[in-house]
């Protein structure tokens, strides 16, 4: 008798489930379309091979050599840069209007450099010393390196001066 009294709970309990099922399905199939439209796809950039960026950088006129680190073995390539330093120059008599005005000319030169791809990282050091601050720049020539350097306006006034020397870094790695 017991069981013949939950036959009715049983078969609902099983109805509802069915009954979900297909609701949980038409929800499924009607939404799938507009799903799609809305995922966005993102591909996945092709990773350059160490032989790809090395034939880049000689097409565009970089000096590079390769070593392999004794370590891990594995080939670093050496990429050549050019370090500006900034050491102050002979006019230094600007008022202090003036050279606020020379410091934000000058940072904007430094950050056009940066979105351009010309200049890596820029920074000035922390004491007063006669070197004032230094930029990397990723440039092919020296000759490139020290137009770009001599085009600040710090430098164009004369309140810095620029010396240049080429520098070897390994491709890629980061700061730490």
């Amino acid at each position: 008798m017991e069981i013949i009294k939950r036959i009715p709970l049983i078969l609902v309990t099983i109805l509802l489930i069915i009954a979900c099922k297909e609701e949980v399905k038409q929800v499924t199939e009607e939404t799938i379309e507009e799903e799609v439209d809305t995922v966005e796809v993102i591909e996945k950039p092709v990773e350059k091979t160490l032989a790809d960026i090395k034939a880049d950088l000689k097409a565009k006129g970089f000096k590079t050599f390769d070593y392999v680190d004794e370590k891990t073995q594995d080939t670093i390539l050496m990429q050549q840069y050019f370090v500006a330093f900034l050491k102050s120059g002979p006019i230094r008599s600007q008022n202090e209007e003036e050279a606020e005005l020379l410091q934000e000319a000058h940072l904007g030169h430094l950050t056009k450099m940066y979105e351009l791809g010309y200049a890596d990282i820029s920074g000035p050091f922390g004491d007063d010393g006669d070197i004032r601050g230094l930029t990397i720049y990723n440039v092919p020539t020296q000759k490139m390196a020290d137009s770009l350097a001599n085009a600040d306006p710090m430098v164009k006034a004369g309140r810095l001066v620029v010396e240049i020397h080429p520098w070897w870094a390994a491709k890629g790695f980061p700061l730490r």
